[in-house]
């Protein structure tokens, strides 16, 4: 009976703040979509988008059933949660896409061209009303994948491992019947699945917004370099927009015009946090494919700046200085140090891993420095360490410098670079930056 009592007690307030939510969420979808059709409807003229294959996609009556079954979702994963801080970070989610949608929705609207057949029995009856209040001008992004992408997230690590086979099955019947069910065009799916990522990537799970603790940089060279990802940015939308509107070369450009704007936001205050990376090398799924044309590009970097480079070079009693290590590289040494915030740890390796995330190019906070320095010299008495960045010429070779002179194995930061350059390491350390180690290690 205790405990009985005690688990209620704990449900009540997650129970409480869902249904506060579900009271507003619900009438705002609703009024938000069904205006935004009805602003559509008041056009002379509808665009619409569609490719002349797509008339090869078959109608299936029955996918009404999993189409609608997203709406029971919806709702359920609200009250499926943990704690109050988790259907906050849900509702805000579903939020986010909502508005976002709804604004594309009335910029952008775009009509759906195909005509269903008539059905009857229950999928006719389904499809009666969906048609009551949903008009055919709502195509991109598609709202309902776009929520999908998030229900599918919330729920796949909270079911049991036998169940969530099925989960993905089922969540992929959803994807499907926005086709088969003619509700959709193609590129609305594409369009769907970037709002959806970025709605989880801006309320990540178990962790604060990255932007939580945005702070306008004060740092001209961060600066500089966010102006530059966002010149790329606007780059990649205008050769968007230079294409068919909607078309797969347009949707392709947009991701990473997203990729790039996201990554502009770390360097004008964010910080690495736009990476969502833990403490053990692993990011959060909506960052993985969200900055992943980011990442493609840094993976290129690496290869082009190190590839006639040895992968790390001994510095001092085991510890090693090195670019990103791929997997059987990693593998040589018992402890990773990782400086990164844009690379994720490979997949498969059996190297303990100590993720000290920092923006490329920029200088390292002295906090997280003297933190990363001291894990070396703790880490060491295990087994050999390996000190890794993107290129092995900055960030990480702070750290190195750092921990060369907290451990008075060094007199001096020059002395430190000098120790770091005999080893066979080229490394780009300005002149303040040697200084803010001297500092942070005293």
């Amino acid at each position: 009976m205790g405990q009985a009592r005690s688990t209620f007690s704990q449900a009540a307030p997650v129970m409480k703040r869902a249904a506060l939510w579900l009271v507003f969420l619900a009438p705002f979808f609703y009024l938000t979509y069904g205006g935004a059709n009805w602003l559509a409807s008041q056009r002379a003229q509808v665009p619409n988008i569609a490719f002349a294959w797509e008339s090869a996609i078959p109608f299936l009556a029955w996918t009404i059933v999993p189409y609608w079954s997203i709406n029971l979702f919806y709702a359920l994963c609200l009250f499926i949660n943990t704690t109050p801080r988790d259907v906050d970070m849900l509702a805000r989610r579903y939020l986010t896409i909502q508005i976002i949608a709804i604004a594309c929705f009335i910029a952008l609207p775009l009509e759906a061209t195909f005509v269903r057949p008539a059905t009857s029995g229950l999928p006719g009856f389904m499809f009666a009303v969906l048609g009551g209040f949903d008009k055919p001008f709502n195509q991109a992004p598609s709202l309902h994948v776009a929520l999908l992408v998030v229900i599918w997230d919330h729920l796949r690590g909270r079911l049991p491992r036998r169940a969530r086979l099925l989960w993905h099955f089922w969540c992929f019947l959803i994807g499907a019947s926005v086709l088969t069910t003619w509700q959709h065009h193609v590129m609305d799916i594409p369009t769907g699945i970037l709002l959806g990522l970025f709605a989880a990537w801006l309320f990540p799970r178990g962790a604060a917004s990255p932007l939580a603790n945005f702070t306008v940089s004060g740092d001209p060279k961060s600066r500089r370099l966010g102006i530059c990802y966002l010149g790329g940015a606007v780059a990649f939308l205008g050769l968007a927009a230079l294409c068919t509107p909607l078309s797969p070369a347009a949707v392709l450009l947009l991701w990473p015009a997203v990729a790039l704007a996201i990554v502009a936001v770390g360097y004008f205050g964010a910080g690495p946090q736009i990476f969502l990376k833990r403490a053990d090398g692993h990011a959060a799924l909506a960052s993985r494919w969200l900055l992943a044309p980011y990442r493609l590009g840094a993976i290129i970097n690496v290869w082009l700046w190190t590839r006639k480079m040895p992968a790390s070079v001994a510095i001092a009693d085991g510890v090693h200085l090195g670019r990103f290590p791929r997997r059987h590289e990693a593998d040589r040494f018992a402890t990773v140090i990782d400086i990164t915030g844009e690379l994720q740890r490979p997949s498969g390796t059996l190297a303990r891993w100590c993720s000290f995330p920092a923006l490329d190019l920029t200088d390292l906070d002295k906090i997280q420095a003297r933190a990363a320095a001291d894990v070396i010299e703790a880490a060491r008495h295990q087994g050999p360490v390996l000190v890794c960045c993107a290129l092995g010429f900055q960030r990480s070779a702070c750290v190195i410098a750092g921990w060369l002179v907290i451990s008075r194995r060094c007199e001096n930061p020059a002395e430190a670079l000098q120790l770091i350059e005999h080893a066979g390491r080229r490394v780009y350390l300005p002149a303040e930056t040697i200084h803010a180690v001297a500092e942070g290690s005293q």
